[in-house]
């Protein structure tokens, strides 16, 4: 089973180097984006909890990703494996998927993060913010309260992960299938 967690920086390419790997190697793609629209749209109760954070550029919660995570694995076994878009995010995340995977008899295959700097990821987001009207991207605060978010509960996975040799990182700056030629050849190499 070859199981991939994606991250980076909000607006670094995950949603779409994702679903290229998701069908190169026809991976069930659990975006935590897409889990927290799903949620929000049909008025869970996590999806209620969900969107007040969303809605503020924050966060949210490592306990309610969690768990709408684990139901988004629950409901898609058996397969050939999972691309994580955007989860773990956080320490806790990390230790909790750790805990999932053993509890479904999975393990990680590479975590990989899209690296784009700061200014060319706030120019990408505002562009798509025009054309997608999502709220949390339409505004340079926002963004910025987002890239922060980022940088102080993310980024310490990079340390997290090296420690045991499955920290990748591939430039997300180029074509977009420059950057999918890049990914697929460190997939490649952790098969």
């Amino acid at each position: 089973m070859l199981n991939i967690v994606l991250f980076g920086k909000p607006g670094s390419g995950k949603g779409t180097q994702a679903n290229f790997l998701k069908d190169k190697y026809n991976l069930v793609h659990i975006s935590t984006g897409d889990v927290f629209r799903k949620n929000i749209k049909n008025q869970t109760e996590l999806g209620l909890k969900a969107e007040a954070y969303t809605q503020n550029g924050e966060l949210v919660p490592d306990d309610v990703t969690v768990l709408m995570l684990e139901n988004e694995i629950k409901q898609n076994l058996p397969c050939k494996g999972f691309i994580f878009d955007g989860f773990p995010r956080t320490l806790y995340q990390a230790d909790e998927m750790n805990k999932i995977l053993f509890k479904y008899k999975m393990k990680l295959s590479a975590i990989v993060a899209l690296d784009v700097d700061d200014d060319l990821l706030t120019d990408r987001l505002l562009k798509r913010g025009l054309i997608s009207g999502r709220s949390d991207d339409q505004s340079r605060e926002k963004i910025l309260t987002r890239l922060n978010e980022y940088r102080n509960k993310t980024e310490p996975l990079i340390e997290y992960y090296s420690k045991i040799n499955r920290f990748h990182s591939v430039s997300g700056v180029g074509e977009i299938h420059e950057i999918s030629l890049r990914l697929l050849d460190l997939v490649e190499s952790v098969k």
